[in-house]
């Protein structure tokens, strides 16, 4: 046995991701005791400037964007008490087809092996128990959260670790009730063309292929307020437009598929520590 605390590593693309997908569980683990630690890979430079101005517009200058997004990054942390924040700092490649995709030193253009060897020296400091990141897509196809993706499981190749591995999801069932929801309170959204709504169909997974659901409903109004730090990015943050009490009816479960274990806890489960405690 040992005094060292388990240990949740969630490695996320950009400032304000950690919120969206796993603000439940990070302030839930937090509450529980255990460390938890945040690596972004980005510095959010392609988010939106002072008054909503967006990349390529006049006005928007990606370093100053990245400094403002670093102390919304650091704020959200304190409010779900995060433990250890680790920034990589790779430049934000942008939405796909964007030319910052291809720009020197964005993260996509990053050799997979260089960002992967950054953070194995960081889960070998940390040794996490269970890690955290996206599924081969970055979940929509975000070019910069399918570098978590591929960072993430061959940073896992290059130490001893054995760490529970999950990447985050949605189940279908949601998806299609986030649907109603944003037009609900998306007044002016269009209905999706029909390559939109076929593209939304494929995100996520079947309820029955999504091995962990984490109630985090009590961390719900945490979630909400860590969302609402980023507040330079509120344009973007459909969810904040809920309030919080349908935020929290809408986001108290958190869903992950379960892609590494040592542990053999048995499957569906509701703790991503299952079999570690």
């Amino acid at each position: 046995m040992t005094d060292r605390p388990l240990t949740l590593m969630a490695v996320h693309a950009h400032p304000d991701d950690e919120a969206t997908g796993t603000g439940g569980v990070l302030a839930r683990y937090a509450a529980e005791g255990m460390r938890t630690v945040l690596v972004t890979c980005t510095d959010g430079g392609c988010g939106d400037g002072p008054g909503g101005v967006k990349p390529g517009e006049p006005g928007h200058d990606p370093a100053a964007v990245a400094a403002m997004r670093r102390e919304e990054l650091e704020s959200s942390c304190a409010v779900l008490r995060i433990s250890d924040l680790e920034m990589l700092d790779y430049a934000d490649s942008g939405m796909t087809g964007w030319p910052t995709n291809d720009a020197p030193g964005s993260f996509w253009r990053t050799p997979v092996e260089e960002g992967a060897a950054r953070l194995a020296e960081l889960m070998r400091h940390y040794r996490p128990d269970v890690v955290v990141t996206y599924d081969e897509n970055g979940f929509y196809g975000h070019p910069d959260h399918i570098q978590a993706h591929r960072i993430t499981m061959a940073a896992l190749e290059m130490t001893s670790l054995t760490p529970k591995v999950y990447w985050t999801t949605m189940p279908r069932s949601m998806m299609q009730r986030f649907g109603e929801v944003m037009r609900e309170f998306g007044d002016d959204m269009p209905e999706p063309d029909p390559a939109e709504a076929a593209a939304l169909a494929d995100i996520g997974l079947p309820d029955d292929e999504v091995t962990t659901w984490v109630d985090t409903t009590p961390y719900s109004g945490q979630k909400f307020d860590a969302l609402a730090a980023h507040a330079s990015q509120g344009e973007n943050i459909f969810f904040l437009k809920m309030g919080k009490e349908k935020f929290a009816d809408f986001m108290g479960v958190e869903t992950f598929v379960r892609v590494k274990d040592s542990t053999g806890a048995a499957l569906p489960e509701d703790d991503l520590f299952a079999g570690l405690r």
